[in-house]
């Protein structure tokens, strides 16, 4: 390819990356906002500002191993090519529309996972899989919605337990402002993890080209527009997902968002640390439904999580397949 061509396809792709970017925030905005507008302690317009903050200033407070295991742990650096991008950026755009459209909390992180191996399979088979970071990745998929759920179900016994001499009142007003400290800490573990899978995928895309040198790294100012686009993504906010994720699983007061929103928190702050690109739709999900079994197991609407679920699996294969079309029609055309 001429050098005049690839720099403005280089360009473009990264523009189609920073679009996926804002759909992840757009499309998981609910993740961070749901427990604190479904127990009125911000209206949505406030929520979706201070999420949006958060996202934004998550770099500073993480490294990047999220990125790095995005940019090389899931398919070989060494196939990535335009088209091999081009085709797992859509096959993840597509499935967050459709996930959107139908208010299916899904994985955007999962979507974007699935459609790096349909891309990397379609180009060279199953050689240009990095299989532990697959396998890594695909792990969380069980482990950080399971995760989410025991701490969520534990701190909300601990806090029962700490408060059992106040009254309803009393624990209420305490929660309220509590819940504007867990609200911060899982946005910030939101920016931290799902912002890094795009600075990932541009870096890798940057290294394929020979902009960085011999040794893969992520630049800071890819560091900078991926947050600003999640955060700009938070700002406009899926209300359709906010009301599966706010209302329809449980029915939460302000002591159980808090501990919903802290049990995520944990979760993603300790998977961010590890390099885990995990899904805080997941995440956050595993946390309502822990808070909700707290009080009564039929307190959950558990056809509607079972729905969820069914989701969370097919994702990452639905992505992978688009993404594999994608590609064949691509390479068609070229």
């Amino acid at each position: 390819m001429d050098a005049t061509l690839a720099f403005p396809l280089l360009v473009g792709l990264i523009a189609v990356a920073l679009f996926f970017d804002f759909l992840n925030g757009l499309h998981d905005a609910a993740n961070s906002i749901a427990t604190i507008v479904s127990t009125r302690v911000l209206r949505p317009q406030y929520a979706v500002m201070w999420a949006a903050f958060f996202n934004f200033i998550a770099f500073l407070f993480f490294g990047l191993h999220v990125a790095e295991t995005l940019g090389k742990g899931i398919i070989n650096p060494g196939i990535v090519t335009p088209q091999v991008i081009f085709a797992a950026l859509i096959g993840a755009i597509v499935w967050n529309i459709l996930t959107w459209i139908f208010g299916i909390p899904s994985s955007s992180s999962h979507a974007l996972v699935g459609g790096l191996v349909g891309a990397g399979l379609a180009k060279a088979g199953f050689s240009s899989i990095v299989w532990s970071g697959l396998l890594k990745t695909a792990g969380a998929i069980v482990m950080s919605p399971g995760i989410g759920f025991v701490l969520a179900l534990l701190l909300v016994l601990i806090v029962s337990w700490l408060f059992v001499r106040q009254t309803p009142f009393a624990v209420d007003n305490t929660f309220r402002g509590l819940q504007f400290v867990s609200a911060s800490l899982y946005s910030l573990g939101h920016g931290g993890n799902d912002a890094q899978k795009t600075m990932g995928i541009i870096a890798v895309l940057l290294y394929s080209q020979g902009y960085l040198g011999p040794e893969f790294h992520v630049p800071f100012w890819v560091v900078i527009t991926c947050q600003a686009a999640i955060a700009l993504g938070t700002l406009f906010g899926g209300w359709r997902i906010v009301h599966t994720m706010g209302s329809k699983i449980t029915k939460l007061n302000p002591m159980q968002g808090f501990c919903a929103e802290t049990g995520g928190a944990i979760t993603l702050f300790a998977a961010t640390w590890l390099g885990i690109p995990v899904s805080t739709t997941h995440t956050i999900t595993g946390a309502i439904i822990g808070v909700g079994s707290a009080r009564r197991v039929s307190a959950v609407r558990w056809g509607l999580a079972g729905n969820i679920v069914v989701a969370w699996v097919i994702t990452m294969p639905a992505a992978a397949l688009i993404s594999a079309l994608c590609y064949y029609a691509v390479d068609l055309i070229g």
